[in-house]
């Protein structure tokens, strides 16, 4: 099992995306270890003496240069609305890097990567890591308005982005699961990878299942320790209740009893 650090991180940015979503990079004063797509963060909220337990946030960008992690925090909780309110030169306690990765796609895979609310930053972070051309590479996000979706024009040079709102005010009207590129024709993609809602994974899982297309999900289970002692993010798979802190998050969809 990879090896996990206990580590004080200083905030160096933390700036509104969106009405509910802010990016906050967080900097080590020594060398990264490798952090790879799925892996994700396990961070004390000091400042709030009524939350207990640390908070699981998905990595979103590594710069091993500057020995900075960013990730995406959507205002979910108590928890996340407190990160949100920190500011540059704050101390952040994280465990990390926590979980298991995505399998990478080979070279000559097609891949199909969704993500929903809070689930698009291992999304994101695995289309700029996958080291697939553009056109291998397809991003479906989803989010209930343009509002609520965050601007990711940036990763044009990593995969085509194709956008479903629950009002139709981005993209095309409905659910990802609705949307075209999902209903067409799974069966170009030889992977297929999502993180979000349950529910929204569980209907992906469903219709990749159908089409017997690879595909791996990443879970949002609380995880308040981030190595298995807590027993708070239990999941029931086919090989028996796993711990989603270390034997996931991510996990191939033939494993869960979907």
């Amino acid at each position: 099992m990879p090896k996990k650090f206990v580590k004080e991180f200083t905030v160096i940015e933390n700036s509104a995306l969106n009405a509910t979503n802010f990016l906050i990079k967080v900097q080590s004063d020594t060398e990264l270890p490798e952090i790879k797509p799925g892996q994700f963060v396990n961070i004390e909220i000091k400042e709030a003496e009524e939350i207990f337990l640390r908070r699981p946030f998905s990595v979103f960008e590594v710069d091993y240069e500057k020995n900075v992690i960013s990730m995406i925090v959507k205002i979910l909780g108590r928890g996340s609305r407190k990160l949100t309110e920190i500011k540059a030169g704050s101390k952040l306690s994280m465990v990390y890097p926590l979980g298991k990765t995505f399998t990478y796609p080979s070279a000559d895979d097609k891949i199909l990567l969704i993500g929903g609310g809070s689930g698009v930053a291992p999304m994101l972070f695995l289309a700029k890591e996958s080291g697939l051309p553009v056109e291998n590479v397809d991003i479906l996000l989803g989010a209930r308005s343009k509002e609520d979706h965050i601007n990711v024009d940036s990763y044009k040079q990593y995969a085509n982005l194709h956008y479903a709102s629950e009002d139709g005010s981005l993209g095309e009207k409905g659910f990802v699961t609705q949307h075209s590129v999902f209903t067409n024709n799974l069966n170009i993609y030889t992977k297929i990878y999502a993180c979000g809602p349950d529910g929204m994974m569980r209907a992906i899982a469903k219709e990749a299942k159908a089409a017997d297309v690879f595909c791996e999900v990443s879970l949002e289970n609380l995880m308040a320790c981030g190595f298995g002692v807590c027993l708070c993010c239990i999941e029931p798979t086919t090989k028996g209740n796993l711990c989603v802190c270390t034997e996931g998050p991510v996990f191939n969809i033939n494993d869960l009893k979907w």
